[in-house]
Protein backbone atom coordinates (compact mmCIF):
# COMPACT_ATOMS: atom_id res chain seq x y z
CA UNK A 1 0.00 0.00 0.00
CA UNK A 2 1.91 3.02 -0.96
CA UNK A 3 0.36 7.24 -0.26
CA UNK A 4 1.94 10.23 -0.87
CA UNK A 5 2.27 9.95 -4.63
CA UNK A 6 -0.81 10.00 -6.06
CA UNK A 7 -0.81 10.36 -9.92
CA UNK A 8 -4.38 12.28 -10.28
CA UNK A 9 -2.43 15.65 -8.87
CA UNK A 10 -1.46 17.16 -12.26
CA UNK A 11 1.37 18.21 -10.40
CA UNK A 12 4.13 15.42 -12.80
CA UNK A 13 6.66 15.71 -9.54
CA UNK A 14 4.60 13.57 -7.78
CA UNK A 15 3.40 11.45 -10.22
CA UNK A 16 7.00 10.78 -11.26
CA UNK A 17 7.56 9.41 -7.46
CA UNK A 18 4.43 7.04 -8.11
CA UNK A 19 5.66 5.71 -11.08
CA UNK A 20 8.75 5.69 -9.84
CA UNK A 21 7.74 3.79 -6.70
CA UNK A 22 5.37 1.40 -8.59
CA UNK A 23 7.60 0.60 -11.34
CA UNK A 24 10.75 -0.44 -8.62
CA UNK A 25 8.61 -2.15 -6.82
CA UNK A 26 7.35 -4.36 -9.53
CA UNK A 27 10.27 -5.00 -11.29
CA UNK A 28 11.75 -6.61 -7.63
CA UNK A 29 8.42 -7.79 -6.33
CA UNK A 30 6.34 -9.22 -9.42
CA UNK A 31 4.08 -11.25 -7.27
CA UNK A 32 2.88 -8.23 -5.20
CA UNK A 33 -0.54 -6.45 -5.22
CA UNK A 34 0.45 -2.59 -5.53
CA UNK A 35 -2.12 -0.22 -4.56
CA UNK A 36 -1.41 3.21 -5.22
CA UNK A 37 -3.81 5.85 -3.14
CA UNK A 38 -5.18 8.81 -4.63
CA UNK A 39 -7.83 11.62 -4.63
CA UNK A 40 -10.24 9.73 -7.06
CA UNK A 41 -13.23 7.80 -5.82
CA UNK A 42 -13.26 4.19 -7.03
CA UNK A 43 -10.96 1.43 -8.10
CA UNK A 44 -9.10 1.72 -11.11
CA UNK A 45 -6.19 -0.68 -12.34
CA UNK A 46 -3.21 0.77 -14.36
CA UNK A 47 0.51 -0.25 -15.92
CA UNK A 48 3.97 1.08 -16.08
CA UNK A 49 6.62 -0.63 -17.60
CA UNK A 50 4.75 -4.35 -17.80
CA UNK A 51 4.05 -3.72 -13.84
CA UNK A 52 0.46 -3.37 -12.73
CA UNK A 53 -1.15 -1.86 -9.79
CA UNK A 54 -4.48 -0.39 -8.73
CA UNK A 55 -5.60 3.15 -7.36
CA UNK A 56 -7.84 3.76 -4.84
CA UNK A 57 -9.39 6.44 -3.41
CA UNK A 58 -8.49 7.80 0.04
CA UNK A 59 -8.30 11.41 0.55
CA UNK A 60 -9.83 13.77 2.83
CA UNK A 61 -13.53 15.02 2.33
CA UNK A 62 -16.02 17.24 3.62
CA UNK A 63 -18.41 14.29 2.60
CA UNK A 64 -17.29 12.02 5.52
CA UNK A 65 -19.35 9.49 5.27
CA UNK A 66 -17.92 8.40 1.47
CA UNK A 67 -16.13 5.61 1.68
CA UNK A 68 -12.96 7.22 0.33
CA UNK A 69 -13.09 9.51 2.96
CA UNK A 70 -10.26 9.55 5.89
CA UNK A 71 -13.10 9.54 8.21
CA UNK A 72 -15.04 6.80 6.73
CA UNK A 73 -11.70 4.31 6.64
CA UNK A 74 -10.65 5.25 9.82
CA UNK A 75 -14.17 4.24 11.17
CA UNK A 76 -14.26 1.22 9.27
CA UNK A 77 -10.24 0.06 10.39
CA UNK A 78 -11.49 0.84 14.49
CA UNK A 79 -15.13 -1.13 13.97
CA UNK A 80 -13.40 -3.85 11.65
CA UNK A 81 -16.45 -2.84 8.89
CA UNK A 82 -16.70 -3.97 5.58
CA UNK A 83 -17.23 -0.46 4.77
CA UNK A 84 -14.88 0.57 2.61
CA UNK A 85 -12.55 -0.95 -0.02
CA UNK A 86 -9.57 1.54 0.90
CA UNK A 87 -9.99 0.28 4.67
CA UNK A 88 -10.12 -3.37 3.52
CA UNK A 89 -6.55 -3.12 1.49
CA UNK A 90 -4.73 -1.44 4.31
CA UNK A 91 -6.05 -4.44 6.67
CA UNK A 92 -4.90 -6.85 4.63
CA UNK A 93 -1.68 -5.28 3.84
CA UNK A 94 1.64 -6.57 4.97
CA UNK A 95 3.39 -3.00 4.64
CA UNK A 96 2.82 0.64 3.84
CA UNK A 97 4.94 2.93 2.49
CA UNK A 98 4.66 6.62 2.42
CA UNK A 99 6.64 9.24 0.42
CA UNK A 100 4.34 12.68 1.69
CA UNK A 101 4.44 13.97 -2.14
CA UNK A 102 8.92 14.14 -1.99
CA UNK A 103 8.98 17.19 0.33
CA UNK A 104 5.68 17.66 2.05
CA UNK A 105 6.04 16.16 5.92
CA UNK A 106 6.51 19.62 6.97
CA UNK A 107 3.86 22.23 8.66
CA UNK A 108 5.24 24.86 6.06
CA UNK A 109 2.01 24.59 4.72
CA UNK A 110 -0.58 24.67 7.32
CA UNK A 111 -1.68 22.52 9.99
CA UNK A 112 -4.23 20.83 7.86
CA UNK A 113 -2.28 20.01 5.48
CA UNK A 114 0.20 18.19 7.97
CA UNK A 115 -2.93 16.25 9.22
CA UNK A 116 -3.75 15.06 6.03
CA UNK A 117 0.04 13.71 5.33
CA UNK A 118 0.17 12.38 8.73
CA UNK A 119 -2.84 10.48 8.32
CA UNK A 120 -1.53 7.28 6.71
CA UNK A 121 1.60 7.46 8.93
CA UNK A 122 -0.70 7.62 11.99
CA UNK A 123 -2.87 4.43 10.51
CA UNK A 124 0.01 2.25 9.57
CA UNK A 125 0.88 2.58 13.63
CA UNK A 126 -2.14 2.62 15.07
CA UNK A 127 -2.87 -0.72 12.57
CA UNK A 128 0.93 -2.18 13.74
CA UNK A 129 1.09 -2.68 10.25
CA UNK A 130 5.17 -2.02 9.05
CA UNK A 131 5.36 1.38 8.00
CA UNK A 132 8.39 2.29 5.71
CA UNK A 133 9.16 6.23 5.15
CA UNK A 134 10.36 6.06 1.25
CA UNK A 135 13.06 8.73 0.51
CA UNK A 136 11.74 12.21 0.92
CA UNK A 137 12.67 15.56 2.85
CA UNK A 138 11.97 15.86 6.38
CA UNK A 139 11.01 18.89 8.33
CA UNK A 140 11.19 21.90 8.65
CA UNK A 141 9.32 22.05 11.43
CA UNK A 142 8.12 25.50 12.82
CA UNK A 143 5.70 24.27 16.16
CA UNK A 144 7.20 22.45 18.73
CA UNK A 145 3.70 20.22 18.37
CA UNK A 146 4.53 19.75 14.81
CA UNK A 147 7.69 18.75 15.90
CA UNK A 148 6.57 16.22 18.40
CA UNK A 149 4.15 14.61 15.36
CA UNK A 150 6.82 14.16 13.12
CA UNK A 151 9.18 12.46 15.78
CA UNK A 152 6.62 9.59 17.16
CA UNK A 153 6.12 9.35 13.80
CA UNK A 154 9.82 8.63 12.53
CA UNK A 155 9.98 6.81 15.60
CA UNK A 156 7.10 4.31 14.78
CA UNK A 157 8.62 3.55 11.78
CA UNK A 158 10.08 0.13 10.59
CA UNK A 159 12.27 2.08 8.62
CA UNK A 160 13.04 5.66 7.24
CA UNK A 161 15.15 7.02 4.25
CA UNK A 162 15.85 10.68 3.91
CA UNK A 163 16.39 11.58 0.00
CA UNK A 164 19.68 14.00 0.97
CA UNK A 165 22.29 14.33 3.81
CA UNK A 166 20.92 17.47 4.84
CA UNK A 167 17.06 15.95 5.29
CA UNK A 168 18.93 12.37 6.59
CA UNK A 169 20.74 14.76 9.45
CA UNK A 170 16.94 16.56 10.64
CA UNK A 171 15.29 13.03 10.59
CA UNK A 172 18.53 11.69 13.07
CA UNK A 173 17.35 14.90 14.99
CA UNK A 174 14.08 13.88 15.24
CA UNK A 175 14.67 10.06 16.37
CA UNK A 176 17.12 11.45 18.64
CA UNK A 177 18.26 8.04 20.80
CA UNK A 178 15.80 5.89 18.68
CA UNK A 179 17.96 5.98 15.35
CA UNK A 180 19.37 3.11 14.41
CA UNK A 181 21.64 2.75 10.90
CA UNK A 182 20.03 -0.06 10.32
CA UNK A 183 16.75 1.20 9.88
CA UNK A 184 17.23 5.05 8.96
CA UNK A 185 18.90 5.95 6.34
CA UNK A 186 19.78 8.39 3.70
CA UNK A 187 18.74 7.57 0.06
CA UNK A 188 18.33 8.89 -3.68
CA UNK A 189 15.05 10.62 -5.04
CA UNK A 190 13.37 7.66 -6.46
CA UNK A 191 12.64 10.08 -9.32
CA UNK A 192 15.70 8.80 -10.77
CA UNK A 193 14.47 5.47 -11.64
CA UNK A 194 11.78 7.15 -13.57
CA UNK A 195 11.38 5.01 -17.06
CA UNK A 196 10.73 7.49 -19.89
CA UNK A 197 8.43 6.97 -22.74
CA UNK A 198 7.88 8.93 -26.19
CA UNK A 199 5.00 10.90 -26.28
CA UNK A 200 1.70 9.54 -28.57
CA UNK A 201 0.15 12.87 -28.41
CA UNK A 202 1.20 15.43 -31.02
CA UNK A 203 3.79 18.14 -29.24
CA UNK A 204 2.78 21.26 -31.77
CA UNK A 205 4.46 21.84 -35.00
CA UNK A 206 7.10 24.20 -34.25
CA UNK A 207 8.23 21.48 -31.30
CA UNK A 208 8.37 18.75 -33.86
CA UNK A 209 10.34 20.58 -36.30
CA UNK A 210 12.84 21.47 -33.59
CA UNK A 211 13.39 18.19 -32.40
CA UNK A 212 13.86 17.07 -36.01
CA UNK A 213 16.67 19.84 -36.93
CA UNK A 214 18.41 19.74 -34.16
CA UNK A 215 22.34 21.25 -34.85
CA UNK A 216 24.46 22.70 -32.74
CA UNK A 217 24.72 26.36 -33.82
CA UNK A 218 20.67 26.36 -32.31
CA UNK A 219 20.72 24.67 -29.55
CA UNK A 220 17.42 23.28 -28.46
CA UNK A 221 16.54 24.57 -24.66
CA UNK A 222 14.09 23.77 -22.07
CA UNK A 223 12.85 25.81 -19.79
CA UNK A 224 10.31 25.08 -17.01
CA UNK A 225 8.32 28.17 -15.21
CA UNK A 226 7.00 27.83 -11.99
CA UNK A 227 3.15 28.93 -11.89
CA UNK A 228 3.65 29.27 -8.19
CA UNK A 229 5.65 31.53 -8.18
CA UNK A 230 5.24 33.45 -11.85
CA UNK A 231 1.74 33.64 -11.37
CA UNK A 232 1.95 35.66 -7.68
CA UNK A 233 4.54 37.83 -8.33
CA UNK A 234 4.39 39.48 -5.14
CA UNK A 235 3.81 36.15 -3.07
CA UNK A 236 7.03 35.00 -4.08
CA UNK A 237 8.01 37.88 -2.57
CA UNK A 238 6.96 38.28 0.60
CA UNK A 239 6.31 34.00 1.16
CA UNK A 240 10.03 32.87 0.28
CA UNK A 241 11.71 36.25 0.66
CA UNK A 242 13.08 36.71 -2.85
CA UNK A 243 15.27 39.74 -3.87
CA UNK A 244 15.25 38.62 -7.67
CA UNK A 245 12.01 39.47 -9.86
CA UNK A 246 11.03 36.01 -10.78
CA UNK A 247 9.30 37.06 -13.88
CA UNK A 248 11.59 39.81 -15.02
CA UNK A 249 14.20 37.08 -14.60
CA UNK A 250 12.80 34.11 -16.57
CA UNK A 251 11.21 36.94 -19.61
CA UNK A 252 14.94 37.89 -19.68
CA UNK A 253 16.47 34.68 -19.71
CA UNK A 254 14.37 33.86 -22.76
CA UNK A 255 15.69 37.13 -24.31
CA UNK A 256 19.44 36.26 -24.22
CA UNK A 257 18.88 32.34 -25.37
CA UNK A 258 17.19 33.34 -28.12
CA UNK A 259 19.84 36.02 -28.93
CA UNK A 260 22.52 33.48 -28.82
CA UNK A 261 20.75 31.37 -31.37
CA UNK A 262 19.24 29.00 -28.87
CA UNK A 263 15.54 27.58 -29.57
CA UNK A 264 13.56 27.81 -26.52
CA UNK A 265 10.70 25.09 -25.45
CA UNK A 266 8.38 26.44 -21.94
CA UNK A 267 8.17 22.74 -20.55
CA UNK A 268 5.52 22.75 -17.90
CA UNK A 269 5.90 20.30 -14.71
CA UNK A 270 2.43 21.02 -12.94
CA UNK A 271 -0.32 21.13 -15.25
CA UNK A 272 -3.45 22.56 -13.03
CA UNK A 273 -6.21 24.00 -15.18
CA UNK A 274 -6.07 27.25 -16.65
CA UNK A 275 -6.91 29.86 -13.60
CA UNK A 276 -5.22 27.60 -10.51
CA UNK A 277 -2.34 29.35 -9.42
CA UNK A 278 -0.07 27.09 -9.42
CA UNK A 279 -0.56 26.21 -13.29
CA UNK A 280 2.79 26.14 -14.97
CA UNK A 281 0.95 26.36 -18.49
CA UNK A 282 -0.62 29.38 -17.68
CA UNK A 283 2.78 30.77 -16.69
CA UNK A 284 4.18 29.51 -19.79
CA UNK A 285 1.65 31.12 -21.83
CA UNK A 286 2.12 34.25 -20.37
CA UNK A 287 5.71 34.42 -20.46
CA UNK A 288 5.56 33.89 -24.15
CA UNK A 289 2.50 36.48 -25.30
CA UNK A 290 4.70 38.61 -23.92
CA UNK A 291 7.78 38.32 -25.89
CA UNK A 292 8.95 40.88 -28.56
CA UNK A 293 8.09 39.38 -32.10
CA UNK A 294 11.71 38.60 -32.68
CA UNK A 295 12.15 36.73 -29.55
CA UNK A 296 8.75 34.74 -29.56
CA UNK A 297 9.40 33.20 -33.30
CA UNK A 298 12.54 31.40 -31.21
CA UNK A 299 10.18 30.23 -28.65
CA UNK A 300 6.95 27.39 -27.81
CA UNK A 301 5.00 26.22 -25.25
CA UNK A 302 5.48 22.46 -24.82
CA UNK A 303 2.15 20.36 -24.66
CA UNK A 304 0.61 19.71 -21.45
CA UNK A 305 1.59 16.05 -20.80
CA UNK A 306 -0.18 14.23 -17.98
CA UNK A 307 2.60 11.88 -17.48
CA UNK A 308 5.66 12.74 -16.32
CA UNK A 309 7.51 9.62 -18.20
CA UNK A 310 6.62 11.29 -21.57
CA UNK A 311 7.93 15.26 -20.27
CA UNK A 312 10.96 13.39 -19.27
CA UNK A 313 11.43 12.16 -22.66
CA UNK A 314 11.24 15.05 -23.94
CA UNK A 315 13.18 16.73 -21.72
CA UNK A 316 15.98 14.08 -22.52
CA UNK A 317 16.05 15.43 -25.81
CA UNK A 318 17.15 18.84 -24.86
CA UNK A 319 20.67 20.64 -25.19
CA UNK A 320 20.17 22.38 -21.81
CA UNK A 321 17.68 22.82 -19.40
CA UNK A 322 16.73 24.91 -16.40
CA UNK A 323 13.97 23.72 -14.40
CA UNK A 324 12.28 25.61 -10.77
CA UNK A 325 10.11 22.70 -10.65
CA UNK A 326 12.75 20.67 -8.49
CA UNK A 327 11.48 17.27 -10.71
CA UNK A 328 11.36 18.37 -13.87
CA UNK A 329 14.88 18.90 -13.16
CA UNK A 330 15.93 15.38 -12.05
CA UNK A 331 14.34 14.62 -15.28
CA UNK A 332 17.02 16.49 -16.77
CA UNK A 333 20.29 15.12 -14.90
CA UNK A 334 18.54 11.36 -14.81
CA UNK A 335 18.96 11.94 -18.40
CA UNK A 336 22.66 12.92 -18.52
CA UNK A 337 21.27 16.62 -19.89
CA UNK A 338 23.54 19.56 -18.38
CA UNK A 339 20.42 21.16 -15.71
CA UNK A 340 20.63 24.08 -13.99
CA UNK A 341 17.55 25.16 -11.26
CA UNK A 342 16.12 28.35 -10.42
CA UNK A 343 15.35 27.23 -6.34
CA UNK A 344 13.75 28.88 -3.91
CA UNK A 345 14.37 25.51 -1.36
CA UNK A 346 17.64 24.30 -0.06
CA UNK A 347 16.33 20.77 -1.16
CA UNK A 348 17.61 20.94 -4.15
CA UNK A 349 21.11 21.72 -3.43
CA UNK A 350 21.57 18.04 -1.93
CA UNK A 351 19.94 16.52 -5.45
CA UNK A 352 22.45 18.56 -7.45
CA UNK A 353 25.74 18.47 -5.50
CA UNK A 354 25.24 14.32 -5.26
CA UNK A 355 25.76 14.66 -9.20
CA UNK A 356 28.68 16.95 -9.08
CA UNK A 357 26.33 19.75 -10.26
CA UNK A 358 26.17 21.76 -7.08
CA UNK A 359 27.32 25.31 -8.55
CA UNK A 360 24.01 24.51 -11.08
CA UNK A 361 21.76 25.99 -8.18
CA UNK A 362 20.66 29.56 -8.50
CA UNK A 363 18.84 30.86 -5.76
CA UNK A 364 16.89 34.33 -6.30
CA UNK A 365 16.38 34.35 -2.26
CA UNK A 366 20.13 35.72 -2.26
CA UNK A 367 20.61 36.66 -5.55
CA UNK A 368 19.31 40.05 -7.31
CA UNK A 369 17.48 39.45 -11.09
CA UNK A 370 21.05 40.69 -12.46
CA UNK A 371 23.07 38.53 -10.55
CA UNK A 372 20.58 35.28 -11.23
CA UNK A 373 20.47 36.31 -15.42
CA UNK A 374 24.40 36.18 -15.05
CA UNK A 375 24.38 33.06 -13.35
CA UNK A 376 22.23 30.88 -15.21
CA UNK A 377 23.60 32.19 -18.41
CA UNK A 378 26.92 31.35 -17.51
CA UNK A 379 25.85 28.00 -16.68
CA UNK A 380 24.21 27.42 -20.40
CA UNK A 381 27.26 28.50 -21.66
CA UNK A 382 29.23 26.08 -19.82
CA UNK A 383 26.60 23.08 -20.51
CA UNK A 384 29.25 20.67 -22.42
CA UNK A 385 31.43 20.89 -19.25
CA UNK A 386 28.23 19.92 -16.87
CA UNK A 387 27.63 17.40 -19.82
CA UNK A 388 31.09 15.94 -19.19
CA UNK A 389 30.71 15.88 -15.49
CA UNK A 390 27.30 14.54 -15.49
CA UNK A 391 28.35 11.92 -17.68
CA UNK A 392 30.98 10.32 -14.89
CA UNK A 393 28.67 11.03 -12.09
CA UNK A 394 25.35 10.03 -13.11
CA UNK A 395 26.15 6.02 -13.10
CA UNK A 396 27.18 6.33 -9.47
CA UNK A 397 23.98 8.46 -8.42
CA UNK A 398 21.39 5.46 -10.75
CA UNK A 399 23.48 2.57 -9.12
CA UNK A 400 22.63 4.09 -5.29
CA UNK A 401 19.18 4.92 -6.45
CA UNK A 402 18.67 1.03 -7.87
CA UNK A 403 20.40 -0.16 -4.33
CA UNK A 404 17.93 2.01 -2.55
CA UNK A 405 15.06 0.40 -3.89
CA UNK A 406 16.49 -2.99 -3.41
CA UNK A 407 16.50 -2.14 0.16
CA UNK A 408 13.37 -1.11 0.40
CA UNK A 409 11.99 -4.09 -1.43
CA UNK A 410 13.79 -6.12 1.51
CA UNK A 411 11.92 -4.42 4.15
CA UNK A 412 8.67 -5.39 2.41
CA UNK A 413 9.52 -8.77 2.54
CA UNK A 414 11.33 -9.11 6.20
CA UNK A 415 10.34 -5.30 7.69
CA UNK A 416 12.86 -4.84 10.18
CA UNK A 417 11.14 -4.41 13.89
CA UNK A 418 9.80 -0.62 14.46
CA UNK A 419 10.55 1.61 17.33
CA UNK A 420 7.66 2.49 20.00
CA UNK A 421 4.49 4.24 18.46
Amino acid sequence: MIFGCALDTGNLGVSALGYSVLYGLGQRLPEAKLTSFDHSPGIRAGEVGGVAYEQLGAYRTRRIYAPHSHAAIGAALRLGLPLSPAAERIRNADAILDISGGDSFTDLYGPERLKAIAWPKLMAMRMGKPLILLPQTYGPFRSSTSRELAARICRGTAAAWARDEKSFGVLRDLLGDAFDPERHRSGVDVAFLLPTQRPVAPSGDRLQEWLKTRNEAEPLVGLNISGLLYNDPDGARSRYGFIADYRELCRRLVSRLAADGARVVLTPHVVSPTGHYESDIEASEHLAASLPAAVAARVTVAPAFLDPREVKWLIGQYDWFCGTRMHSTIAGLSSGVPTATTSYSDKAQGVFESCGAGDAVVDPRRLGTDQALDGLHSLFHDRRELAGTLHSRLPSVLKAAEERMDAIAACICRPPTGGAG
